[in-house]
This record gives C-alpha cells, structure tokens and sequence, in this order.
C-alpha cells in the first residue's frame, strides 16, 4: 500500500503550519511570564489585602477594582475563582465582578505583549486598556444597579491558601496547571486562526471586513468561540490583517471577558442564572466600548 504525502508538502498546509508557529512562538513568552505572575499573586498575595484597599462604599470600589486588575494580574481561568474567593471574604459582588473583567484585560503582561503585536500602534495598546477598563467598570456598576442575589450561586469552595500545603508548592502547582490549560488553548487559537487565514476565501472576509458593524460583530463572536488567552490574543488579532482596528480591539475587548471556557467556569462557580446573564451583558457593553473607544482613539 502506497501512503500519500503530498497533502504534507501542500502550500496551503505549509502556509497554515508557518501561521500557527508563528502566532505561537512569539506569544509562548508573555504566557509564561504571564502564568508566573498569576501563580505567584494566587500562592503569595492574601485575600484579605482587597478588603483593605478597596472603598467602603460599593460604587466606588467599582473602579477601584478595575484598576487594580492592571496591578495584579491574573489569566482568565484564575480569575473566576479569585473573584469567588473575594466574595466569601467580604468584597462586595460588583466590586469582585469588575475586578474578575479587569485582571485578565489589562494586567502589565497583557499590555505589553499588545505593544509587541502591534508595533508603532500605541493607540492600539491604548484603545485596549481604556475600552477594557470602560468594560468591567460599567458591568460592575450595573451589577449595583441591576443585579439579583437570587441569581448568583455563592461559591462554596476556598479557593486559597490550603492547610498543609506550603506557598512554594501551591505556586508551583499553580502555574503548572494555569501553563498548561492557558497553553493548550493558546495553540488550539492559533490552529483555529492559521485555519482562518489560509482557508476562508478573500471575498467571505471582505463580506464582513467591508462592513463596520459586520466586522467588529464577526471577529467579537469569534473571540467567544476560540477562547484564546489573553497573553496571547493580541498576535491572533493582529495576523487577522483584513479587518479594522476597530474589529481587532473588539476581538482583544471581548475575548479575555467572554468566551466559552470562561462561561463554562462562571456555572460552575456562580451558578447558569448569573453566568449567562452575566456573559450576555459583558459582551454587549464589550463590543460598545470597543466601538466607542475605537472611534475615538483609532
């Protein structure tokens, strides 16, 4: 029986191989790095610190919350349980929430690997920090307003530090899990993005790339289905090369905020009548801001 290869020397196939180490080698870095903080912050950084820092009153923990998640940065997959962990320990909810948005969003990591995506584009790191932090500021806010105890499921887990077990080796257990899960995910992105780009015809994108709206809905919903990480997301927004800037800071907005793994983790944390609430909202206010901010500032 003879195999047939040729598929392997195909250009298509060489050309999507190229895309997908590419996006992950120069994102592989600031994932690392990213993971290492976020572990370090979660072994090492008490809980209790926030009740201490943040204001009394609700409405103005709200931003207080956001910007701290610029300091303390965290990846999506920790940042659900660390929010949990907040509540338990006298955060108020809209606080806890807007933190949760902001530390995966806009942490030093994640800034810094945008400027490296985007090279010459500051307006584009700029667009994201102030878009991200529009978003989880409001949502807080909202959920002030809005919000229902009845539809969130209070975590009933310590998310902590556990008795028995040293800071060193709840660090190291840590990033090894958050490494490897954000890993994972980073390399199924950039499969999904290399895929895009090499086997969606030029005229299916420039029937959502031509138009505004089309655009920046398009590249919103894809940032939900491919659940990049958010170290990484900005090299899979800027290889999407046919879009605006508004539709890629909208990709950068939504994704580290909304996507199906990080759904997933709200039911199991929060409960499905907050977490699809609770989605649903973020990704409309996300897609305003970054429509909003990408008008102003792009």
């Amino acid at each position: 029986m003879v195999r047939d290869d040729t598929w392997l020397t195909h250009p298509g196939f060489t050309a999507w191989q190229t895309v997908v180490v590419a996006i992950t080698v120069q994102a592989l870095p600031f994932l690392l790095l990213g993971t290492l903080i976020s572990g370090a912050v979660n072994a090492f950084v008490p809980a209790e610190l926030f009740t201490r820092v943040l204001p009394r009153n609700p409405a103005l923990a709200v931003p207080v919350a956001s910007a701290a998640g610029a300091v303390l940065p965290g990846c999506e997959c920790a940042s659900v349980p660390v929010a949990g962990s907040l509540i338990r320990r006298g955060v108020t909810p809209s606080a806890a929430f807007a933190f949760l948005l902001s530390a995966p969003a806009v942490n030093p990591i994640v800034l810094a690997s945008t400027a490296v995506a985007f090279p010459g584009s500051p307006e584009m790191v700029a667009a994201r920090l102030a878009a991200s932090l529009a978003t989880s500021a409001i949502m807080g806010w909202l959920w002030l307003r809005f919000g229902r105890e009845d539809w969130l499921r209070m975590p009933a887990r310590h998310s902590g530090h556990e008795h028995g077990r040293s800071r060193l080796n709840e660090f190291r257990l840590g990033f090894q899990h958050d490494f490897l899960h954000a890993g994972g995910f980073l390399v199924l992105g950039a499969m999904a993005a290399a895929a895009f780009n090499v086997t969606v015809p030029r005229s299916v994108l420039d029937m959502f790339a031509d138009s505004p709206w089309m655009s920046v809905l398009f590249l919103a919903a894809l940032a939900v289905v491919l659940a990049v990480c958010s170290e990484a997301d900005a090299f899979v927004a800027a290889s999407l090369t046919g879009f605006s800037p508004t539709a890629r800071l909208a990709f950068m907005v939504v994704g580290p905020m909304v996507d199906l793994k990080l759904i997933a983790l709200q039911v199991g944390t929060f409960g499905r009548a907050f977490a699809l609430r609770f989605s649903a909202a973020t990704a409309v206010t996300a897609v305003t801001s970054s429509v909003v901010v990408g008008w102003w500032l792009l």
